[in-house]
């Protein structure tokens, strides 16, 4: 299902750097920046609630209401806190609903492979892939049945059909999930091993050694 457009609302802001973001960020607001189609960066506010919340259900596009006017946007990049939790900058890109666009997309897996009976595990080795499409055809995210894969099978990318007007340019090659059993490491099983083994009383024999010969 390809991406709509959310509806959020921005205030210019006249005070930049540092000290003016972090006056924002105390508000409950997210300094960001609109740039693109040869016209000036500018610089707005946005609701950090708002805006964290669209993010979180994956939104890419926005009309973006400044001062009136509505512009079409799209997310380029995401600045979080060091947990990766709080979002404290955003840029916005403006665009053009017949122009192809690139983007990082996350993957998702669904199903539950045929070979974790079989004592398999499934492993995702890629996250995000780099897609261009038409800003209309862009989805929400690329979605990867995995139910069919049995044990010791791997899934590449080239294995996974795309959404309809999206392509990538990266290497089709690429991992994107496999299912194999964990081998134990050999610290677990050293670990185990000495757990089993029954536990010597320490001691036991110095103080045997040391008691005074029984007298007769």
């Amino acid at each position: 299902m390809a991406s709509k457009f959310e509806s959020l609302s921005a205030d210019t802001r006249d005070q930049l750097g540092s000290r003016a973001n972090k006056r924002l960020r105390d508000q409950g607001l997210v300094p960001a920046v609109v740039y693109g189609h040869n016209e000036a960066v500018l610089p707005v506010a946005i609701n950090r609630k708002i805006v964290a919340k669209h993010l979180d259900h994956g939104a890419h596009l926005f009309d973006l209401s400044i001062s009136g006017k509505v512009e079409h946007v799209l997310v380029k990049e995401v600045q979080y806190d060091h947990l990766g939790i709080e979002v404290l900058h955003v840029d916005f890109a403006r665009v053009d609903l017949n122009e192809k666009v690139e983007l990082t997309i996350s993957i998702e897996l669904k199903g539950e492979p045929k070979g974790e009976k079989d004592g398999g595990v499934l492993q995702q080795i890629l996250n995000e892939l780099e897609i261009e499409c038409l800003v209309t055809d862009i989805p929400d995210n690329i979605t990867v049945d995995v139910s069919h894969m049995e044990k010791d099978s791997v899934l590449h990318l080239s294995d996974v059909k795309l959404p309809q007007g999206v392509t990538t340019k990266v290497d089709l090659e690429l991992i994107v999930c496999k299912v194999e059993e964990i081998a134990e490491q050999p610290e677990e099983a050293a670990a185990a091993e000495a757990g089993a083994a029954e536990p010597e009383v320490i001691g036991a024999k110095e103080e045997e050694a040391a008691a005074p010969a029984a007298t007769k």
